[in-house]
């Protein structure tokens, strides 16, 4: 969580700045005072502490010290741990499972339930107006893309997962108001990604991001149309293959795919029901 406050601090106006340098100065007592004491300390206003609260992805000061409460007194059971050369296979088991549960457990302990709500909102209006889904990803994140793809398509929404920078411009230039473009990236620093993004807000598209925060990708997603959720981790992805953020870019898309399913209830139960029928028949048809 105090990860995500470093990472923003330069993006921030310099009076939210002050309230960040307060709170990584001693966050334990940030989450224990009044606003109105951290107001003053921080020598800004009252709305001030709210809107830096905010704006590094949070629903207010409330939701923002119970996390900052949570994060500092209980901690993570799992602290991540690099890979090194001379590691032998029984500590590569420990260090690579205990690292996707510390990012898993970091994320559960930080996401923004505002944005998720945001982001399942347009996504399930999207599904239930027959508008389309696009996925962008490049590399590993283009696996994240495919696995979206699978899940949302047998919604019965028009969804596809593209991970050709130029396909995406087109694409992304054929989107319309109502239509979804989900952008995923690990770095948020991919130019054609961020090509796409720039596209599908010009065309009126909601884009929600799924990225590091304060990568520029996450500093275009800002205004009404746009969804910002974070994704942060100490993964080293120089060492080896980036699986951490690969595992926790999937959870969000579980998470996305699950509330629009229980947003849409009725709706979508005739259309999954025969979908499962169909499988079974096909698994188990007698071959002549």
């Amino acid at each position: 969580m105090l990860d995500r406050v470093r990472a923003a601090l330069p993006a921030l106006p310099p009076a939210e700045q002050r309230v960040a340098r307060l709170v990584l100065a001693d966050a334990r007592n940030f989450a224990s005072l009044p606003v109105g004491e951290l107001a003053a300390r921080a020598q800004v206003s009252k709305p001030t502490v709210v809107r830096f609260c905010r704006s590094v992805g949070y629903d207010g000061l409330s939701d923002f010290k119970l996390k900052l409460a949570g994060a500092v007194n209980e901690g993570v059971p799992f602290v991540h741990r690099a890979v090194d050369e001379d590691d032998k296979p029984r500590d590569i088991i420990v260090k690579v499972v205990d690292n996707a549960v510390s990012a898993l457990l970091k994320y559960r302990n930080e996401a923004a339930s505002h944005a998720i709500e945001r982001a399942i909102a347009a996504l399930a209006a999207a599904c239930r107006n027959g508008r389309r889904i696009e996925f962008y990803g490049v590399g590993n994140s283009g696996i994240v893309a495919q696995d979206a793809q699978h899940k949302f398509f047998r919604l019965g929404v028009a969804a596809s997962a593209v991970s050709d920078g130029h396909v995406q411009v087109m694409s992304a230039t054929m989107l319309q108001p109502g239509d979804c473009a989900l952008i995923i990236s690990n770095s948020g620093r991919s130019r054609d990604l961020l090509d796409a993004a720039e596209i599908a807000r010009r065309k009126g598209a909601t884009t929600i991001v799924i990225t590091a925060s304060g990568s520029p990708l996450a500093h275009a997603a800002s205004g009404a149309q746009h969804v910002l959720l974070a994704a942060d981790h100490p993964e080293d992805d120089d060492r080896y293959s980036p699986m951490v953020s690969r595992l926790l870019h999937l959870i969000i898309i579980d998470i996305l795919a699950t509330g629009v399913v229980q947003r849409l209830g009725g709706e979508l139960r005739p259309l999954l029901a025969e979908i499962k029928r169909n499988l079974r028949a096909k698994r188990y048809a007698r071959t002549e």
